[in-house]
Formats: structure tokens, C-alpha cells, sequence
């Protein structure tokens, strides 16, 4: 197998063989995957809470500002605007000049868009630079989730795609928490996400030594996917319009309701713990369950959390654990919505569909914080959390419709609930172990 832990092959460029004459090789030797993967892991750790807070940061500074709710929103929703286009530009790119090259470029752009951010304190050079981050994030994903296909196996590739969970949603989560380390106002924070950035460079250059082949799934076609399975695309692109107006729009929230830096951060990281903690019981459940109903379940419970927030003072520890427990919901839903879908797709046709979900959730993470800022501007900033609320009752009334309209798959024919990250590319829908569960007396193969 072509990856991290042998030497390029013949046909990489002659660019990387000379800098193997130059550098004799990795600086960290790779002598077993795990050691591949997780040197991998450690740069990614580092670019999501670098992300996590910049995103935090920009949310509250847009609020000291004085920006306006609506100019916040389209800021907030440049991110995945740019996360979008991102993806597909850097996969021409690892065609041209390969992984190393162009997480070295990325990681680099971003940490110098961030200083951007720093110096002009403009809602215009924010949106752009925003823009230019999401797409870099972009990028750094493509790179880890092609090397971590390279290195995943039938046996590991479950669990590999369950670490990259946990990765990038503690990675953001710790980064809300570190938005309270130094005053806000300054240009601190700044040079901290830059910082974090680059040093993600150094696990992944000085352990990497070849690229592996690009993988891409070919998206399905829309009109085709809606066809086979509409509660699907339908719960993909509210999951993501939740995701996205969370993670824009909270801290903006939590800041014009005046909470402090630390409760602030507090805030925004028990979400990200709620979606960790939340992901093994929702996939037992949806594995001993008709899936139809835990999506039900699970959906109710995230119209629910966010009028039990509203209920309470902002500083109450009740709207904490409300929190806890609405990130719980929103972010295994997704891996839900994948699990589901699979289900009525045969197996060629799985990489396709989740290409396109991944890419449906996205469009949908455009709009959350569009509608949330609307909405939050024109009325209160209240409605933050009734628009979550609201996202969910889409969710959960059309998944009871499509349970009152048609037959449940019988169980024996569901695949395995796998955790799949809120903001992944479409490579990594490779990952997505594609095995149906063995029916009772088969013996697993």
C-alpha cells in the first residue's frame, strides 16, 4: 500500500525525490500506521482549534464592533462559502504538486490570512479573509482524509474515521475555551490561531515522505439521490444549516446577551463535548433500533434544548447542560443522516451519495447563519436559539412524514451507524465503512 509509511513511487515528481537526497527522509520515523495516523492527527488537532478560535473570536469582536447582526452573518457564513469552493480547487491542485506541498501552502495562507484579520478590523476585509480561511480548512482536510484513506484498511477504517471525529470536534471545542485567555480586543487571539496553524506543519511535514493516490468520489446526481432516499438530503442540509448557525452564530449570541469571556467559551465548547459524548449511544441506538424512529428521537430532542435554553437566564448552568445535550443531538444526527442513507444504496452507490451530502450539508451550513443573523437583527437576538429550534422541527416533522408514508427497511438491511465529522470533505466519505452488518448466525467476513 502507496502512503506515508513507504518511500515514493516511481512516477512522483522529480521535485520530492530531491528533496529526499537533501533530507535523507522523514525526520519522524513512520513503523507502524498508527504512528502514520496519528502524526496526522496531531497537525489536524492543531488547525481545528486554531479554527474553533478563530471563529469564536470573530463572532465576538464582529459584536464589539458594532458590525450589525446581518453583516455578522454573511462574515460568519463566508466560512463555508469558501470551505465549498475550497475543496475542489485543492483537489486539482494535489494532482499538480502533491500532499506535502499543498498543506505547506495551505496552513501557511491560512495563518497569514488570520494576521490579515488582525490588522483591518473591517466587516469587507473580514468576509474576505474568511472566505480565504474556509477554503484553506478546506484543503487541510482533503490532505488528511487522502492520507488517512491510504492508510485505513477494511478493519480500521471504522475506527479511523471515528478518531477524525473526535479530532476535529474536541480540536474546535478547545479552541472556544481558549477564547479567554487573553483580552479580546487586542491582537493576541490573532497571533494565537496563526500560531496553531503553522505549527500543524511540523508533525505532517517532517513524518510524511510520499503522497498517496487521490481518491474523489464522483458526487451522485441530486435529482437521483433524492429519488432513492429524500429523507436524506432533506435532514443533510437542515443538519448542516444547525451546524453552521451554532457555530457562526453562537458566540455572537453569547456576546450580545453579555456573557463573559470565559462563559463564553464555556458556552461554545459544551456543544462540541455534548457531540462526542452523544455519538457512541445515538449509533447503538439507531443499531437496535428502526433508524427512522432514533432520527425522530434525536431531532425532537434538538427542538427541545434550545427553548429549555431560552427558559433560563443565560448564565444558568441549566443552559449549559442544554447545550451539552443540543450538541449531543445536532452532530450525531448528521452521522445519522449518512447511516440512514446508506441503508437504501447498494454498495457502489454509497460514495457518490455521501459525496453529495457532504456537499448538500455544506450548502445548508450557507444558510444557518444567513437566516439566524436575519432574524436575530430584524427582531432579537433570541431568536438565535428559535431558529435552532425551528431547523429541528423541519427535521423532525419530515422524517415523521416519510415514517407515515412508506415502510420501515426491515432491520437485518441497515449498515453499521458510523461517526462521520460535521465538517468533512467529500474524501472522506472513503472512509465510510461500506459493509452491511452480518444478519444473526452469519459470520462476519
Amino acid at each position: 500500500m502507496t502512503g506515508i509509511l513507504s518511500g515514493p513511487p516511481a512516477e512522483e515528481s522529480a521535485g520530492v525525490e530531491a528533496d529526499e537526497e537533501i533530507h535523507g527522509g522523514p525526520w519522524i520515523p513512520e513503523t507502524s500506521v498508527v504512528a502514520a495516523t496519528w502524526a496526522l492527527f496531531v497537525g489536524l488537532a492543531l488547525v481545528m482549534v486554531g479554527n474553533g478560535l478563530n471563529g469564536s473570536l470573530l463572532g465576538v469582536r464582529s459584536e464589539a464592533e458594532g458590525f450589525g447582526l446581518g453583516v455578522t452573518g454573511v462574515i460568519m457564513a463566508s466560512y463555508f462559502v469558501g470551505f465549498l469552493v475550497g475543496t475542489r480547487y485543492t483537489e486539482d491542485a494535489l494532482k499538480r504538486v502533491g500532499h506535502i506541498r499543498v498543506f505547506a501552502a495551505l496552513a501557511s495562507s491560512a495563518s497569514s490570512v488570520v494576521l490579515l484579520q488582525a490588522i483591518s478590523v473591517e466587516p469587507v476585509t473580514w468576509a474576505l479573509t474568511r472566505f480565504a480561511f474556509g477554503a484553506c480548512m478546506a484543503g487541510l482536510y482533503v490532505v488528511v482524509e487522502s492520507w488517512l484513506n491510504d492508510l485505513a484498511t477494511n478493519k480500521t477504517r471504522g475506527r479511523i474515521l471515528s478518531v477524525y471525529m473526535i479530532v476535529t470536534m474536541a480540536g474546535v471545542g478547545v479552541g472556544q475555551l481558549l477564547l479567554n485567555v487573553e483580552d479580546r480586543s487586542g491582537y493576541a487571539l490573532f497571533i494565537l490561531v496563526s500560531v496553531l496553524v503553522s505549527l500543524s506543519l511540523v508533525p505532517v511535514t517532517l513524518s510524511a515522505t510520499s503522497a498517496p493516490p487521490l481518491a474523489v468520489p464522483e458526487p451522485t446526481g441530486l435529482t437521483s439521490l433524492w429519488q432513492k432516499v429524500p429523507t436524506g438530503v432533506v435532514s443533510s442540509f437542515w443538519t448542516g444549516a444547525a451546524a453552521g448557525a451554532l457555530i457562526g452564530m453562537g458566540a455572537v449570541y453569547a456576546s450580545a446577551v453579555g456573557m463573559s469571556a470565559g462563559r463564553i467559551s464555556v458556552f461554545l465548547f459544551v456543544p462540541m463535548l455534548g457531540a462526542i459524548a452523544f455519538q457512541w449511544p445515538v449509533g447503538w441506538l439507531s443499531d437496535h433500533l428502526p433508524r427512522r424512529g432514533v432520527m425522530f428521537g434525536v431531532a425532537a430532542v434538538g427542538v427541545l434544548m434550545p427553548i429549555v435554553a431560552l427558559a433560563v437566564e443565560p448564565d444558568s448552568n441549566v443552559a449549559l447542560v442544554a447545550m451539552f445535550v443540543l450538541g449531543g443531538a445536532m452532530f450525531p444526527l448528521y452521522s445519522l443522516t449518512l447511516a440512514y442513507s446508506n441503508d437504501w444504496l447498494r454498495q457502489e452507490e454509497i460514495l457518490g451519495a455521501s459525496a453529495t451530502l457532504v456537499r448538500v450539508n455544506g450548502t445548508g451550513a450557507i444558510v444557518g447563519p444567513l437566516v439566524a443573523a436575519g432574524l436575530m437583527g430584524a427582531l432579537d437576538e433570541r431568536l438565535f436559539f428559535w431558529t435552532l429550534s425551528g431547523i429541528f422541527v423541519c427535521i423532525a416533522s419530515y422524517v415523521l412524514y416519510r415514517i407515515l408514508a412508506r415502510d420501515p427497511l426491515p432491520m437485518e438491511r441497515q449498515r453499521r451507524y458510523v461517526a462521520f465529522p460535521a465538517r468533512a470533505s467529500a474524501v472522506a466519505a472513503n472512509l465510510i465503512p461500506r459493509r452491511r452488518r452480518p444478519r444473526d448466525g452469519e459470520r462476519r467476513l
